[in-house]
């Protein structure tokens, strides 16, 4: 139980430093989003002071309140979900924006990120398995996916197969002229499968490489341990020690691993979703930074923050169940 009790302590003090961050950071910055957005609409007419009053007002920047009334405003305001008000989609609240735009990214990214594992630890496991035969010379081929950029992946897949040969769209989650928006079809899901493929198999191809070449070495590792040459002493059947013996022990520095980049989905792979056009969180902190819309950068921060810190306390736990000596260690 001290275990647990100390990484929730630790979670709970990185959650309160990361939003404390997220509020203090922008307004540390010159200029705020009611200067923006007075500034635009000032560019078609003179804006007249109860309006400018209401502009301060909605997007929470009243100059009469000091800095830690703001500060346990904005906790009060996240407590009840009030994240402001966008200045790029202004009247749009954050939370629908968000909303609107994160399942696009854990649908696409998340399911991309579980294939892309599963592919490199088990392929990992059965290169390590065969560890000095044809099999070996895999590596060199997905190391070198690996370290390709994800632009250029995207790009080059987008040019292949959406531009030269359009067997696959470039653009858009879904096909915006059928669909008026998203709806619960077998026609519509065909439809934003058809279009999340790319993006999908471009993750897939610059991600699983690591995973690879991670779980093979740790396979190698494993293999030369004590208990392995007992099980085979023993004559256990091959299948057994890989799956129960060599590949379970293996995997648990990969699983780790595999907590971080799960959390780190929702970021979105930007350059990607820009690419393909993919209404995801990373086309939206795009159009965030484009705009110097800070409510909308604060609000993808705090969703990041959550997330990362909620897969990564999540995975601790599993860690904790599956390795019994990190309870005792940590």
């Amino acid at each position: 139980m001290k275990y647990y009790a100390r990484r929730i302590a630790f979670y709970a003090f990185t959650l309160w430093a990361a939003i404390s961050l997220n509020f203090l950071i922008p307004r540390l910055m010159p200029g705020d989003p009611a200067d923006i957005m007075l500034a635009k609409m000032a560019r078609s007419g003179e804006v007249a002071p109860g309006v400018e009053k209401t502009i301060r007002l909605l997007l929470g920047a009243d100059t009469d309140q000091s800095l830690w009334d703001q500060y346990v405003a904005y906790w009060g305001n996240i407590l009840q979900g009030d994240l402001g008000v966008s200045v790029t989609k202004f009247p749009t609240p954050v939370t629908e924006l968000i909303g609107a735009a994160l399942p696009w990214s854990i649908g696409l990214l998340g399911i991309a990120t579980v294939i892309s594992f599963v592919i490199g630890i088990a392929g990992g496991a059965w290169i390590g398995w065969r560890r000095g035969t044809w099999v070996d010379n895999l590596i060199p081929a997905s190391t070198l996916l690996q370290s390709l950029p994800y632009f250029w992946v995207a790009l080059l897949l987008a040019y292949l197969f959406a531009v030269q040969n359009p067997v696959f769209p470039r653009i858009g989650g879904y096909d915006v002229f059928t669909f008026d928006g998203p709806e619960l079809s077998w026609a519509f899901v065909g439809s934003v499968i058809h279009h999340g493929f790319l993006p999908a198999l471009t993750v897939v191809l610059s991600s699983f490489g690591a995973w690879l070449l991670g779980m093979r070495n740790m396979m190698v590792s494993t293999m030369s341990e004590d208990y392995i040459t007992t099980a085979e002493a023993k004559g256990l059947r091959k299948s057994r020690i890989l799956l129960t013996y060599a590949t379970r022990n293996a995997a648990l520095p990969s699983i780790a691993g595999f907590g971080i980049s799960l959390a780190f989905v929702v970021t979105g792979a930007i350059v990607m979703e820009q690419v393909f056009t993919y209404p995801g969180l990373g086309k939206l902190m795009i159009t965030a930074v484009q705009g110097n819309d800070y409510a909308l950068m604060q609000g993808l921060f705090l969703v990041i923050t959550l997330t990362v810190l909620v897969a990564t306390f999540f995975m601790d736990l599993v860690y904790g169940f599956i390795d019994p000596r990190t309870r005792h260690n940590g």
